[in-house]
């Protein structure tokens, strides 16, 4: 089974997506097949907001470090870090011969759309230099509330289509009237972000084949750092946790994998 046999199964593909070494094993030791990344918990890490064109090297070597994990992996690349189609090519083809089987690419830079032409380009040659990479094509009008019609979503979406993408992605699109016209009016899997209060299995009824999580792992996870931390200073019971010797251990699994050992 390949990364895209995953999204034609009989359920959508959840997928979880990781901002660090040890997040993603946690994800593939609980049973996902695939695990994505975050460009807002990888950016987060690193003290810079998200959508800056600033997690670049951290995501290579993120990918770089995930590439024995017994599950694809796929990498949010903001909006592939530059304007220029072949410098996007290049670096994806980069990621590729790590093992990368997918990513993520959205159609907007410094919190603006960008003209679908350009984005179709970026796609189009995505798909030339790496044909193996499963290329998700991010629409961003719901998440930025720039044009945020089903209409407008559809024509930038066959944009990428037409340019080769394999998915679509469209974060922020929630109301189940918009997911359906969506994914009935497309012949790629649709992917949006888990929506609260309906299930995978909901959201697969409407037409949607791929669940993502975004960035809410890593929000829920400083929460709950937070919740600990202020526990102890407070006399609370302190929540329970993974055993330091369990973490540790599946630390040095990973590291047993590494190659070269």
């Amino acid at each position: 089974m390949t990364f895209a046999d995953l999204h034609h199964g009989p359920h959508p593909l959840l997928l979880p997506n990781a901002w660090d070494v040890a997040s993603a094993l946690a994800f593939v030791e609980a049973g996902f097949p695939a695990v994505g990344t975050t460009s807002f918990g990888v950016s987060a890490a690193l003290g810079t907001p998200d959508a800056g064109r600033t997690s670049r090297q951290a995501t290579v070597d993120l990918v770089r470090r995930l590439r024995t994990l017994p599950a694809y992996v796929t990498a949010d690349i903001e909006d592939g870090y530059s304007d220029d189609p072949a410098e996007v090519a290049d670096f994806i083809a980069s990621l590729a011969d790590a093992g990368l089987a997918g990513v993520n690419v959205e159609d907007s830079t410094s919190g603006e759309l960008i003209d679908p032409a350009a984005h179709a380009a970026k796609v189009a040659a995505i798909r030339a230099a790496a044909p193996n990479v499963f290329v998700n094509a991010r629409v961003e009008t719901y998440w930025l509330n720039q044009n945020a019609t089903v209409d407008a979503t559809l024509d930038r979406a066959r944009a990428y289509v037409d340019a080769g993408a394999d998915g679509i992605f469209v974060p922020g699109a929630t109301d189940p009237a918009v997911l359906e016209r969506l994914a009935s009016a497309l012949p790629l899997p649709l992917n949006v972000l888990a929506v609260p209060g309906r299930t995978v299995g909901q959201l697969g009824a409407l037409g949607v084949r791929r669940v993502s999580t975004g960035s809410l792992p890593y929000r829920a996870a400083i929460d709950a750092a937070v919740d600990v931390a202020t526990a102890v200073r407070d006399g609370r019971d302190v929540p329970s946790a993974t055993p330091y010797p369990d973490a540790q251990a599946r630390l040095e699994r990973h590291a047993r994998r590494a190659p070269g050992r």
